[in-house]
């Protein structure tokens, strides 16, 4: 215990690179920890958040599992940016994760997000310098954020996050850029330094590759079309990176056999507008679909997201979003196939309610969001979430893509319940935000026909501290 209170105070220092859409460059003028020009750049991250939930895994009032409570996640993060000449830079980033409370400490288990108290978070080299070439590499440990992140991202609300051991090139040119990547996740160990397939092969015998191509083009004027091609290949097992997860059969894959892994394609597609205030109009949708092998089945799977909405040129600035999200499940267990579309590895926590209970696959989910700014430093939101499951056949899966919420049962009503989300958000300078947010969970049908159904609730208090 005395070891987690003095790494609660540690501060650490994180920066961002140029040459990929999902970093902000800092400057001298934003960060006052640049020097020489640019050329050595730190900044610093520090983050605490407290949470209380109740029911939000077993919809049980009468029970206490670990899983109810209050915790208290801290995170730290130190890194550097060193770039001696225009077209070389290396980056390194240190990280610290600590979970204080009655889940425990290995991540993932009990809902825990757990304790990785100093690992390698980033560390790449990049060659590159888009103003006069319009190729570059950067090769290392590194965070994917593609598209809105439905499918990859850093997962930046988990006090571990994720990244990969990867190497990408980008071609960019004026109104359009691609990558081709190839990469496999880095999985979090407690008591251990963090690996990838890439350098452990022996330890999980996962021998994951996940490549692809993405690329996007705003050539429309204020619009943006992204397109990908992603390969996931991997002898066994699925694709968290909390490694007592690692042990969990992927999703849909019900029956088959687990030890014959994966191997599939994704191809997708994906139009929003640049600029959310056009006209008062914003608008963006995404469709994938899937086929190949997973776990001995045959794959065939698609999912689908659409939303827009209008932004009133009003005072408090009131902006409404609607939405709707898809995804297959497997339908039939015994017919040789899978149609449960793979989540992959995405930042769900902004999508499907943000008690984390749902993820891209088997599901409808319709929802709506208010937004108002009463002042320029707070933003108040409101969202409102149905939830089915596309087939009761399937399971309901949790935000990891991985955690059955309850046993399959085909003969459960489809209606799994609503969710609303309140947050206030408060930035009252350039590197200080606060968060404050509840949820609350209304369980259906499908609950009650399969257990405990009781409502559920969750609280929590984030500050963070960013330069």
């Amino acid at each position: 215990m005395k070891t987690k209170i003095l790494l609660l105070a540690v501060l650490t220092v994180r920066c961002a690179i140029a040459g990929t859409p999902e970093v902000i460059v800092p400057t001298a003028s934003t960060n006052p920890l640049s020097f020489a020009d640019g050329r050595v750049v730190f900044d610093v991250e520090e983050r605490l958040r407290y949470e209380f939930r109740n029911n939000a895994f077993d919809f049980n009032h009468n029970a206490l599992p670990a899983t109810d409570g209050s915790f208290l996640l801290q995170r730290a993060r130190v890194g550097m940016k060193f770039e001696p000449v225009d077209w070389f830079r290396f980056y390194a980033q240190f990280q610290s994760s600590i979970e204080v409370g009655n889940r425990g400490d290995e991540p993932g288990v009990s809902g825990s997000e757990g304790d990785d108290y100093a690992d390698l978070y980033q560390g790449y080299v990049e060659f590159a310098d888009y103003d006069r070439f319009p190729l570059g590499l950067r090769a290392g440990r590194q965070l994917f954020n593609y598209g809105d992140q439905r499918l990859i991202g850093s997962f930046d609300w988990n006090n571990l996050g994720r990244s990969f051991d990867a190497a990408r090139v980008r071609y960019q040119a004026d109104k359009f850029w691609a990558e081709a990547f190839a990469a496999s996740v880095v999985t979090v160990e407690r008591a251990d330094f963090n690996f990838s397939d890439v350098f452990n092969w022996d330890d999980t015998d996962r021998q994951q590759v996940f490549s692809g191509i993405y690329a996007s083009t705003d050539v429309v004027t204020a619009h943006r079309i992204d397109g990908y091609l992603l390969w996931l290949s991997q002898a066994k097992g699925n694709v968290s990176n909390f490694g007592p997860l690692l042990g969990l059969p992927p999703a849909g894959s019900q029956g088959g056999d687990p030890a014959l892994g994966m191997n599939f394609g994704t191809l997708g597609l994906r139009l929003n507008n640049v600029q959310a205030k056009m006209h008062g109009w914003e608008y963006d949708a995404e469709l994938a679909g899937q086929a190949g092998r997973l776990a001995g089945l045959d794959l065939l799977a698609f999912a689908l997201h659409a939303g827009g909405g209008y932004n009133f040129h009003a005072p408090w600035e009131p902006r409404i979003y609607l939405q709707y999200n898809y995804a297959s499940g497997d339908w039939d267990s015994t017919d040789g196939q899978s149609t449960t579309f793979q989540n992959l590895f995405p930042t769900n926590h902004k999508f499907y309610g943000y008690m984390d209970l749902f993820s891209w696959q088997n599901m409808h989910n319709p929802s709506v969001t208010f937004n108002l700014k009463p002042h320029r430093t707070l933003t108040l939101a409101a969202d409102g979430h149905l939830f089915w499951l596309a087939t009761t056949s399937d399971a309901w899966y949790r935000a990891n893509g991985l955690t059955q919420a309850r046993p399959i049962t085909p003969s459960a009503d489809p209606f799994v319940g609503g969710e609303i989300d309140l947050t206030a958000t408060w930035k009252p300078t350039s590197f200080l935000s606060l968060l404050v947010g509840y949820s609350w969970f209304l369980p259906g049908a499908y609950v009650d026909d399969t257990g405990p159904a009781d409502p559920a609730n969750f609280l929590y208090v984030q500050m963070e501290l960013k330069f």
